[in-house]
């Protein structure tokens, strides 16, 4: 009788009715190729130029979405038609998408059995795991990430400013207006053109264009009045112009690097559900080898300590439930940051599967792929400018010498004085002042050593870029590596995958024929968690891979 109900137990403990969202290996990949994704992925990522800002025109966002709106976000993109990129299919987000019995193997709690002396195996506990207030896909979240991430509006934010220093460089030669009053009372003794000292009291009084106006002397503080450097107000709009073209390349890395660890972080909230999927269904399947070594035990067909090794699995399976839940929370807090939302809000990834995405052709090579990057990264243009701008500023010193400093002024205004402290014989007064002047500092010394700090500062930038040529082929590399590294490692994992559930039911088979002990399945079950991680963790890293080499060729390909 006791073996008849070990018999009907296991086969109902090890029933493969749906499950929610196991991992399984795909029969199919998918690649973002087709012309209909790469178009909405690419209105998604708002084109590689990144900022375009016009000296007439200073650069102005569209009003950031808020976040508490992220639902009604969500609710819309159900409506209309969006690219999952990490299940690699185009499909319609409004039309449920079929799941076919094969992708959804799990094992799940056991109904009681039909004999009351059998004790009912307790049901899963699992953890708690909080939902998810609202769900997000890859293209809406980099399409937020662009809009609200607060480094990529300080980007933004520094062209307006180095367009700002475009403006003020190209009017310095410009002459300012200055107006105003002064009145001046003198008692006491001066000295006068011949030498000789003598008791004054006097008063005066100006008004007009112009201030501090004194005796004989032309107006101190002119009116109007133009004061420059020639080599200032001829080398300074091309510096300010060359700080504000690497102030767009620069904000255009800053936005690339944004979008590139919103991924990122995105595929990390996907692992970290996916894995608790699978803590969750290997929980479930030790829960079930937990009943039936427990039912051998009390029975006699099985030892009590084969019931207590797998009770302590049981345990360790509770505990990595509890944290990859942990890992959900952490990941969907990561992602909050950079979308500029409410940390302890929980998002959700809303993906049921993980399948590897295509980004780049086949016959991609590695040699194309480097060129690609060294034509296409922002930082590079950045550095062209930066390297540019130093240039510039080495030849203001070059000529500062051979140029003159220049101050015009000019002022009017009523101007009036007399004896103690009457203000009369008052009239207009014009006055106009044109100067020009050479200097060379210190003797030469110091033209010389401005001349060779800004040449020394010229030369860094000019190092700074062969270096940054050579970082960039470095990353192209090491990003296309691990591409083709990992790409291998799904292939390898799907195979670990057929072989655990083969194993697995292999197992089971046994003890339904009562050829075997239930803890002889526990290394199946282990073997099947183990290969889903792996799968998982291999989906997962060649889609990060992906968008390294997005990143490292400049972003996304034109034809790709």
């Amino acid at each position: 009788m006791a073996h008849r109900i070990a018999r009907r137990l296991a086969i109902r403990l090890f029933s493969t009715n749906a499950a929610p969202r196991p991992l399984r290996a795909p029969r199919k990949r998918i690649g973002l190729r087709s012309a209909g994704v790469k178009t909405t992925l690419g209105l998604a990522l708002i084109g590689v130029q990144g900022c375009h800002v016009h000296r007439q025109i200073v650069h102005q966002e569209s009003p950031a979405v808020p976040f508490v709106e992220a639902r009604k976000l969500a609710e819309e993109s159900e409506r209309t038609t969006d690219v999952v990129l990490t299940s690699g299919e185009l499909t319609d987000a409004s039309e449920p998408q079929p799941t076919s019995p094969a992708d959804r193997t799990s094992v799940l709690a056991p109904p009681a059995p039909d004999d009351p002396n059998v004790p009912t195996p307790v049901p899963p506990n699992i953890s708690g795991r909080p939902p998810a207030a609202y769900t997000l896909n890859l293209s809406r979240v980099l399409t937020i990430a662009d809009a609200q991430n607060p480094n990529v509006a300080v980007a933004r934010e520094r062209i307006n400013e180095a367009y700002a220093r475009v403006e003020r460089a190209q009017v310095l030669w410009l002459p300012s207006i200055r107006t105003g009053l002064h009145y001046d009372h003198h008692e006491g003794p001066l000295q006068n053109a011949e030498g000789d000292i003598i008791n004054v009291n006097k008063s005066t009084l100006y008004g007009g264009l112009g201030t501090n106006v004194t005796g004989a002397g032309t107006v101190a503080i002119p009116g109007v009045s133009a004061q420059f450097h020639t080599a200032d107000a001829i080398f300074q709009p091309r510096i300010a112009e060359d700080q504000a073209m690497s102030r767009r390349y620069g904000a255009t890395a800053v936005r690339n690097d944004t979008l590139r660890n919103t991924a990122i972080a995105y595929l990390e909230l996907v692992r970290a559900e996916q894995t608790v999927a699978i803590a969750e269904e290997a929980q479930t399947n030790t829960r079930s080898l937990s009943s039936l070594t427990e039912s051998y035990a009390r029975t006699g067909q099985g030892l009590r300590s084969d019931d207590e090794r797998v009770r302590a699995e049981l345990v360790q399976r509770e505990l990595d439930v509890v944290r990859q839940t942990e890992q959900i929370q952490v990941a969907s807090a990561r992602l909050a940051q950079l979308l500029h939302s409410d940390p302890s809000v929980l998002i959700g990834s809303g993906e049921p599967v993980v399948t590897p995405i295509e980004l780049f052709k086949q016959d991609c090579t590695e040699a194309s792929l480097i060129s690609s990057g060294l034509m296409r990264r922002p930082e590079l243009a950045e550095q062209r400018y930066l390297v540019s701008e130093a240039c510039e500023r080495l030849n203001r010193e070059k000529y500062a010498p051979l140029v003159p400093s220049v101050l015009l002024g000019m002022s009017y205004g009523g101007f009036g004085g007399g004896l103690g402290g009457t203000i009369g014989n008052g009239d207009g007064r014009f006055d106009g002042d044109a100067i020009a002047f050479w200097e060379v500092r210190n003797l030469g010394f110091g033209e010389r050593a401005a001349r060779n700090e800004a040449s020394s500062v010229a030369r860094q930038a000019q190092y700074r870029q062969v270096a940054l040529l050579d970082q960039v082929a470095r990353e192209v590399s090491e990003a296309n590596a691990q591409v083709l590294q990992r790409k291998k490692r799904i292939a390898i994992a799907q195979d670990g995958i057929e072989a655990a559930e083969k194993s697995l039911k292999l197992n089971l088979d046994r003890i339904q024929n009562a050829q075997g002990l239930p803890i002889e399945a526990l290394q199946a079950v282990q073997a099947l968690a183990a290969a889903r991680v792996a799968y998982l963790n291999a989906v997962v890293d060649f889609n990060i891979a992906q968008f390294e080499l997005c990143r490292a060729t400049g972003w996304f390909m034109q034809g790709m």
